[in-house]
Parts: C-alpha cells; sequence; structure tokens
C-alpha cells in the first residue's frame, strides 16, 4: 500500500493533483479541503489512500493525516462510497463533519449534496461512538488551544475515555490547579474525577 507521496505538484485543479517523485507521476483524486491548503504550495507530501474497485484503481490524496483516517470510517459506513466521502470532505471541513457526526446532527450532513436522510442517519449511528473515542483532530475540542490540555485529552482518549467526558475532566482539573504543567499530573487527576 502507499502510505503517502511526497514531491513536486506539478498540476493542480480542485479535485485532482499530479504529483512527480523523481519522475515517476501519480494523480491523486483530493478533496476541496485538501486544495485549499495546497493551493499555493509547489511541492509537499500528500497521504494516500489506493482504493480498488472492480472497473477502477484509484489514489485519494489528503493533506493531513486526520482527513484520510476521516475518510477511512466514512467509507466504513454501508452506502457510503469513495466519491460521497469525498464529497463530504470537500462540502465541510474534517472538523465539522466529526463535530456534526458526534453530535447526531443529521440535519448539517442532508446538506451535503448525495447523503439523504437514511445515509446522514446511517453514518451517525455506524460512528458516533468510534469517532467520540478517537483523537482524529484536536481542533473540534471545546479545550482552549494549549497543548498540554489537548494531549492529555488525546492520552485519555486513547485509554477509552470519550471524548466529552476526557474533555469535561480535563476542565474540571485545569480550574481547580491552572498551574498544573505536567501532563502525568493533568491525566491522573483527570482520572480521578472519572
Amino acid at each position: 500500500m502507499i502510505a503517502f507521496v511526497k514531491g513536486n505538484f506539478v498540476r493542480k485543479t480542485p479535485a485532482i493533483v499530479l504529483v512527480d517523485v523523481n519522475g515517476v507521476g501519480y494523480e491523486l483524486q483530493i478533496s476541496l479541503n485538501t486544495y485549499s491548503s495546497i493551493q499555493s504550495l509547489e511541492k509537499g507530501q500528500l497521504f494516500t489512500y489506493f482504493h480498488v474497485r472492480e472497473d477502477a484503481q484509484i489514489l485519494y490524496g489528503f493533506f493531513e493525516e486526520a482527513e484520510k483516517n476521516l475518510f477511512i470510517q466514512l467509507i466504513s459506513v454501508s452506502g457510503v462510497g469513495a466519491a460521497t466521502a469525498r464529497m463530504m470532505l470537500s462540502s465541510m471541513k474534517p472538523a465539522e463533519i466529526i463535530r456534526a457526526i458526534t453530535e447526531g446532527n443529521v440535519r448539517q450532513l442532508e446538506s451535503i449534496k448525495g447523503i439523504g436522510k437514511k445515509s446522514a442517519e446511517r453514518i451517525v449511528l455506524e460512528l458516533r461512538d468510534k469517532l467520540a473515542k478517537t483523537p482524529f483532530d484536536s481542533n473540534i475540542s471545546t479545550l482552549k488551544n494549549n497543548s498540554l490540555e489537548h494531549d492529555a485529552l488525546n492520552a485519555l482518549m486513547a485509554l477509552g475515555i470519550a471524548r466529552p467526558a476526557g474533555e469535561q475532566a480535563i476542565q474540571r482539573v485545569m480550574k481547580a490547579d491552572p498551574a498544573l504543567d505536567k501532563i502525568e499530573d493533568v491525566i491522573k487527576k483527570a482520572l480521578k474525577t472519572l
């Protein structure tokens, strides 16, 4: 499997980027989210997902690994294909999709072209718990932009604590003792409040 490609962006469109990797050109299908990240770049690295169908072999490219992971989760849902997942990632930022799913906001998902009510409900049903426990993107956190708090949250989620419960525990700990500066102390105290 091809995990990523790194090279010169020979041609970029909102849907496709051609990457020259030491003389070999790779055509990657991309989302608008990835396009907006690479639009001003001449070269870089894209994480990839190799999708094999009966009639085609398609390489999808993602600027961030979190977007790739969300894409894989989306296509794991029955009835959501790679094209639909890419459309979702083009319509909303990954953090917005994750928030809509974890909050059960079916209406917001329905606003995406190609997603009907039943598909949106199925996506929420199948991914809500998985996404709540997975540290996909720290930008959707309600915690203030503090790497200590985000690292502590990711550690709690790795231990199987759901994101909302972990966020609340960390907020309580940091409010009680704002001088905490070691991740181990934050995690230990947060675990005691759960």
